[in-house]
């Protein structure tokens, strides 16, 4: 999942991102309401997290353009402003939880499963192929009942493939989806991860094709199944 912090706390920003870089979570950090708002309208998210007192643009009129481009990705905020008046006008303007520093980054990232489970449990928050099961919101994958132990990159990059199942990805899809603005992912370092998760994949059921000059696509190997 690609989600884009925008906090002008560099200590909190720095908490929080850690926190879910070592999710498996490709992280962007913006501090500028300004930024941040062009940023939204040329990146998709599948999560943001939004504090409200922000140089720029003040994060409820970047919650409000946000909402009226019609863009539907959950927003978290995070912020000092207790009072009640500022909770109800933020969710009444279509944020979708509200939680005031400081906080415990349990909570924070309990709070965060919650909202990526409800925005998968829109599409397929859980895949299956031959042996292979994967838990999008848990970032889970299993063979049969055996835990599959991956990394983050490598349960990234099959997250990517899985829910486009039996479609070519391109590589330059891959490596957006794999890498925030502050990591980068060479083409070689894209080949490594590739191979490594095809080896974990041996006997799932499930296998990586490559589309030569096209890119990758995860599809049922059948001869796991015969």
């Amino acid at each position: 999942m690609r989600i884009l912090i925008i906090e002008d706390d560099a200590a909190i920003g720095d908490a929080i991102g850690a926190a879910l870089g070592s999710a498996g979570h490709a992280v962007d950090r913006l501090a500028d309401g300004r930024l941040a708002d062009a940023a939204l309208r040329d990146h998709p998210y599948d999560l943001v997290v939004l504090d409200l007192g922000l140089p720029g643009i003040d994060g409820i009129e970047l919650l409000r353009r946000l909402r009226s481009r019609a863009d539907a990705v959950p927003v978290l905020v995070a912020t000092a402003r207790e009072e009640l008046e500022e909770r109800v006008r933020a969710l009444d303007l279509g944020a979708d939880d509200y939680l005031v520093k400081p906080f415990a980054l349990r909570e924070f990232e309990a709070r965060v499963r919650a909202l990526l489970r409800r925005r998968t449990s829109q599409g397929v928050p859980e895949l299956q192929l031959g042996r292979l099961r994967l838990d999008l919101p848990r970032r889970r994958a299993h063979v049969d009942d055996a835990a599959l132990e991956l990394t983050p990159r490598e349960f990234g990059l099959l997250e990517a493939l899985a829910t486009r199942l039996d479609r070519v990805v391109s590589r330059e899809q891959l490596i957006e989806a794999l890498c925030s603005w502050d990591t980068t992912l060479t083409d070689n370092g894209l080949d490594i991860a590739v191979y490594r998760l095809r080896r974990k994949l041996e006997g799932s059921g499930a296998r990586i094709r490559t589309a030569r000059g096209l890119g990758y696509l995860l599809e049922e190997d059948d001869g796991a199944r015969a």
